[in-house]
């Protein structure tokens, strides 16, 4: 059955302030946007995005007119001065992201700039590749009994530098489910940090290009973490989740919800 809806019925999106708006666009998936970051998307005059990490479907839906501005080839002396002239020319501009901007965004640097200017911006946050990848996997990452932590880091490399306090041989002492970003290229080293704590047939969800249309997920323990990397040349978007949750979790249950478990709005039944 078909469904006509009225154009005239349907009521336009309010116009946005002149700002910025830095967008999460979650790890892909369309869908996964949040309803605010489409609503922002919809109405903007200006969409600043890292065209090689946001895949074009997230821009469905945008403004014939918008003024679309793809900055894979740029460095944030190119970005910062056109976004900051935008607003001061009365346009609402989004500044569009991968994954959560809270997770190695680079918008640290870039609304020091924007204060510095007097420019408004606002932050709207997506969805984190190791969430979507979770949600795929059909795992709950912190299991009672097994696992009640998640860590989210990253190994060094040439853009950025872990500090010593953090690295990845100390934070798998912890054996915690461990959401190792930005590592492809360094894999056999970080497998070898990881082996110094975690057993080698810990489970290991090698995941790459979460929520995109090639989307690529395994299971292995471990120690065949590396090679299957290699195997199957991943060099970049790949997100590693080290965890016990991965493994069958018996019958792990939460006392959240377990009938002798009172609480203020759950009273102990006679």
């Amino acid at each position: 059955m078909s469904i006509f809806i009225d154009p005239s019925q349907v009521q336009a999106l309010p116009p946005l302030s002149p700002a910025v708006y830095i967008v999460g666009a979650g790890p892909g998936d369309p869908e996964l946007l949040t309803v605010k970051a489409q609503k922002v998307l919809q109405s903007a005059d200006v969409i600043v995005f890292a065209d090689s990490l946001v895949p074009k479907q997230i821009l469905q839906g945008v403004r014939a007119e918008a003024e679309l501005v793809r900055t894979g080839s740029k460095t944030l002396e190119e970005i910062l001065p056109l976004m900051i002239e935008r607003v001061r020319s009365h346009k609402s501009v989004v500044r569009l992201h991968s994954g959560d901007l809270s997770l190695y965004s680079a918008i640290h640097e870039q609304m020091q700039v924007l204060a510095e200017a007097e420019i408004p911006f606002e932050v709207i946050p997506g969805i984190s590749a190791f969430q979507a990848a979770a949600a795929k996997l059909g795992v709950e990452l912190t299991v009672p009994g097994l696992v009640q932590t998640i860590i989210l880091t990253r190994i060094s490399g040439r853009a950025s530098a872990v500090p010593e306090a953090e690295e990845l041989a100390s934070l798998s002492a912890h054996q915690a489910s461990l959401c190792l970003y930005l590592a492809a290229r360094h894999v056999e080293e970080a497998q070898a940090k990881l082996m110094q704590h975690y057993p080698a047939d810990t489970p290991v969800a090698v995941c790459f290009r979460v929520g995109w249309s090639d989307e690529k997920m395994w299971v292995v323990p471990l120690e065949q973490m590396a090679s299957l990397t290699k195997a199957e040349n991943l060099e970049r978007t790949t997100l590693y989740i080290i965890s016990p949750a991965l493994k069958a979790a018996g019958k792990a249950r939460s006392r959240l919800y377990h009938p002798e478990h009172s609480h203020l709005f759950r009273p102990t039944r006679p």
